[in-house]
């Protein structure tokens, strides 16, 4: 990197650096400054300092961040990221792929002898060459794996199998394998395995829960793919190169088709990301069920801002750790009829497909059991959501003046330089809006969502509803009536992207939310064509984080923020652009979104798949 490229990094990050009596300063927070980023700025020293004498970069004891004066470290708090009882460190954001890319560890497993795919294996030789030039370390097998050894013991049978393998450590982020079709032998040992895995569930585990490394040990033996060789599932994801699947990624195929196509490619490679290679372009296939295609000559923007940003955040739910518990009375909450009401007129959009159930996706128990410990108890997929925002709510003055800013108190975790605190600890966040400073009372968010793997389009008021909150911390609610012991009610994936969307929207737009936030995202884009007066989108060049991590949530407040600076607080609709992933749209009113979302899939200017990110991106690069 140049000293500019390292300077605007650094200031992403909130590393504050100023030159004092010829020495150079620098205040960062807590695990940004790594040893590899130390030796660049011991490196580039001298350069540092004489840029900061010119001040030419504004790295300076006020630490600037995407969204003005409101660093990543407060954005990220007030979305409510404040850690868990299980790791009660803040996460700090990283939306920046370069730096994601310097905290990344990947490996490549061995390709067999009898492997003859060429365009895959050149497609591996440049993607590993460019997965180094960006700063992630890519480590050989042998240093990647350590040895493991363990024993398989069926007493009702007597049958006992010592087995002696490799195992890729959890430190690494990903194993990068290629597609190996199954041979006669391994497919006898997987039906063999399978029924192993079944009879020590019945009467050896007698139904209880097991354990991803247990399940991989009854039935690791009989599998030749990456997942068999990796240590801790959750940690690591598998990605698999295979041939390019033209129906999958083509735009007419209906998209209810490519979700079959899709997590029947995930389910057969046992993987989290699929890329498809043929001699003129490739695919990248996730959960999210992403169809985007890429040309061959876009691997460097591929490889920086699709696949390392899904490398470093993976696609898990938020546990419910994260959440202090409670009930809500569904039937007496206006916004939980209002959510019902907003799915049933979206149902004949068709852009809600109602996902399918793991159980009837994954035929092999011993990988349904795998799956559904990973996802934290996910019984279903479904592809977008439909939530309902309340208007925020307030104690006391919305807005103070500078004045009475400064006679405020100061918020542990924040900087009081922009979040400060009165007597009855309502807390106040000093941001800029165009030119001018404003002092904003930060309200309390509730959202009322429909629960993971509901039919969105269908919801029951009763059973299908939970209301989150965002406070100091995070809040879940469940419906009152529902025994949650035996429903499984779990929140949905984007709850982060809820929360950014919505409390962004309440301190920069408050308008648009002033009688309620009626939300919807799907996996598909509006054409450029569809957007009328005092309607935007924003994020089309974002990295393609996945859906419901912490920095999507990050990337739609910033999206908010974004709009709002450019055009002003005069918005009657809002899309948000998640690349390799769908979009998000919020309005003023609920009938008004449903007319315009109606109206675009009427006219084919909203579909689901990748066919109308083009044109958006076109629009982008023209300006």
């Amino acid at each position: 990197m140049n000293t500019s490229d390292i300077l605007a990094t650094l200031r992403q990050q909130s590393v504050q650096m100023w030159v004092e009596n010829g020495t150079l300063n620098i205040r960062s927070p807590k695990g940004i400054l790594t040893p590899d980023i130390q030796a660049e700025i011991a490196a580039h020293k001298p350069e540092i300092m004489a840029f900061l004498r010119q001040g030419n970069v504004a790295i300076s004891s006020h630490p600037v961040s995407l969204a003005h004066d409101l660093t990543l470290q407060t954005i990220g708090r007030l979305i409510g990221e404040v850690g868990d009882k299980f790791n009660p460190e803040f996460k700090q954001p990283i939306i920046d792929p370069k730096l994601m890319a310097q905290r990344l560890n990947v490996t490549f497993r061995p390709v067999p002898n009898r492997y003859k795919n060429e365009e895959i294996l050149r497609f591996r030789e440049e993607l590993e060459l460019k997965l180094h030039s960006y700063g992630v370390k890519v480590l050989p097998w042998q240093q990647a794996t350590t040895e493991f050894r363990y024993e398989i013991n069926i007493p009702f049978l007597n049958w006992k199998k010592s087995i002696k393998t490799r195992v890729v450590k959890s430190g690494i982020n990903a194993v990068i394998d290629v597609d190996r079709p199954p041979s006669l032998i391994s497919q006898i040992n997987k039906f063999l395995a399978e029924k192993l895995y079944q009879i020590y569930f019945t009467f050896i585990g007698k139904g209880q829960k097991i354990s991803v490394s247990r399940i991989a040990q009854l039935i690791g033996w009989a599998e030749d793919c990456a997942a068999k060789y990796i240590e801790d599932p959750t940690n690591t994801q598998v990605i698999v190169l295979t041939e390019l699947d033209k129906e999958f990624v083509h735009s007419e195929t209906p998209y209810q088709k490519k979700i079959k196509i899709g997590l029947n490619t995930l389910i057969r490679t046992f993987s989290e990301i699929v890329i498809g290679v043929s001699n003129s372009h490739f695919s990248i296939l996730n959960m999210n069920l992403s169809d985007s295609v890429f040309s061959r000559k876009e691997i460097d923007n591929f490889v920086l801002n699709s696949l390392i940003p899904k490398v470093y955040v993976p696609i898990l739910p938020l546990p419910l750790s994260k959440f202090q518990i409670g009930k809500f009375d569904s039937q007496q909450s206006t916004y939980a009829q209002k959510l019902v009401t907003l799915g049933n007129k979206l149902a004949e959009t068709n852009l809600f497909p109602s996902g399918s159930k793991l159980s009837e996706v994954i035929k092999r128990k011993s990988y349904r059991d795998i799956v559904n410990v990973i996802v934290n108890g996910r019984t279903g997929v479904s592809y977008g959501f439909v939530p309902y925002a309340e208007p925020p709510h307030y104690v006391g003055e919305i807005e103070i003046t500078e004045r009475e800013w400064k006679n405020l108190y100061p918020v542990e975790g924040f900087s009081i330089d922009e979040v400060r605190q009165n007597s009855i600890g309502r807390r106040y966040l000093k941001t800029k809006i165009g030119t001018e400073y404003k002092f904003k009372q930060i309200p309390d968010i509730w959202i009322l969502s429909a629960r993971s793997g509901s039919n969105k389009t269908n919801l029951s008021l009763e059973s299908d509803i939970v209301r989150i909150g965002l406070t100091e911390r995070l809040l879940l609610q469940l419906p009152q009536r529902v025994d949650s012991q035996v429903v499984d009610i779990k929140p949905s994936y984007d709850v982060y992207v809820m929360l950014g969307i919505a409390l962004s929207t309440a301190l920069y737009a408050p308008k648009l939310m002033t009688n309620g936030l009626p939300m919807i995202h799907f996996h598909g884009y509006p054409k450029l064509d569809w957007f009328q007066v005092n309607e935007y989108y924003f994020g089309v060049n974002n990295p393609s984080v996945p859906c419901g991590t912490y920095e999507s949530g990050v990337f739609n407040f910033l999206g908010i923020y974004n709009l709002v600076n450019q055009h002003g607080g005069n918005i009657s609709l809002a899309s948000l652009i998640e690349p390799d992933h769908g979009t998000n749209i919020i309005a003023y009113d609920l009938e008004y979104l449903v007319e315009r979302v109606k109206t675009g899939c009427k006219k084919r200017e909203i579909e689901l798949g990748g066919k109308h990110f083009a044109s958006l991106k076109a629009k982008i690069t023209d300006n």
